[in-house]
């Protein structure tokens, strides 16, 4: 269980210190993403939309909502521009971005080393977040360790897929959270493991998964950022900013709280704090 521990004993100052280190040390020089939305008046945010308090359709209206549907929106505000929310998968949210499809990804894509090496980033964090397993109740499955040699469902591209596979799990791997989830009650693998602020609520909340539990302690908790093609510091020097001020104002902890978050995330409290006295 050691790099589950040391995951989890990660604390969030050295992370931001690492990310804001990273962030810099991209070669600086003009893009053409910020000029594009000033002048246009438009930004374009690959978002998640495959259900969860982050991203997913609003069964009434129809229209997207969630955590990360309200951040693109108040950053387009704050810059003043339209948002056009495009869905991505994790599957294709990277190749959307790398082909300009779209202008920044808030996506439910935590930050990797890996993923820092192809992408840009805005430094500071909105959010973090560990992953979870949903196992049946009457399972054999108490730790992270018991899924060697396991079958185990998750989305393609998650960044869950490196700890489960140092852990000797059997990845399969599907296109969206909702199809792994399905697989998972269809009986295709033992454990399915997501974004904690997925599969909580549905255990939690859902009667259709009264028969599940989680596991803990949280998977691989990593900060969750807004991402950027490489190399674009102008976009980045201009949201990193608003991001902070989101953490000042209690914008953010607002944001999780309206959207039915939970659990709540200390790590927000904790940047809060951070950014009230800076």
């Amino acid at each position: 269980m050691g790099f589950v521990r040391a995951a989890v004993k990660r604390r969030l100052p050295v992370v931001l210190g690492a990310l804001i280190a990273l962030g810099g040390s991209a070669v600086a020089q003009a893009d053409a993403t910020l000029d594009k939305i000033q002048q246009r008046h438009v930004l374009v945010v690959g978002v998640l939309l495959s259900g969860g308090p982050f991203g997913g359709i609003d069964p009434t209206t129809q229209k997207p909502r969630g955590l990360n549907v309200d951040l693109a929106n108040e950053l387009g505000r704050q810059l003043g521009a339209e948002v056009q929310l495009v869905p991505v998968l994790p599957a294709n949210r990277v190749q959307f971005l790398q082909q300009g499809k779209v202008d920044l990804l808030i996506a439910n894509m935590e930050w990797t080393a890996e993923r820092g090496e192809i992408l840009g980033f805005v430094p500071t964090p909105f959010y973090k977040i560990g992953g979870t397993a949903a196992v049946l109740k009457d399972s054999k499955i108490t730790r992270w360790e018991d899924l060697k040699d396991q079958p185990v469902c998750t989305s393609q591209g998650s960044s869950y897929i490196k700890p489960l596979t140092e852990l000797g799990a059997q990845i399969k791997a599907f296109k969206s959270s909702s199809e792994s989830l399905l697989a998972l009650r269809g009986n295709n693998c033992v454990a399915a493991v997501h974004d904690s602020t997925l599969v909580n609520p549905l255990i939690n909340d859902s009667a259709e998964w009264k028969d599940y539990r989680t596991l803990s302690p949280e998977l691989n908790p990593a900060p969750s950022v807004i991402w950027t093609r490489r190399g674009e510091s102008d976009t980045q020097a201009k949201l990193d900013p608003i991001v902070k001020d989101l953490h000042r104002s209690g914008w953010l902890i607002e944001a999780q709280t309206r959207n039915h978050i939970t659990p709540a995330s200390p790590a927000l409290v904790e940047l809060q704090k951070q950014f009230k006295g800076a």
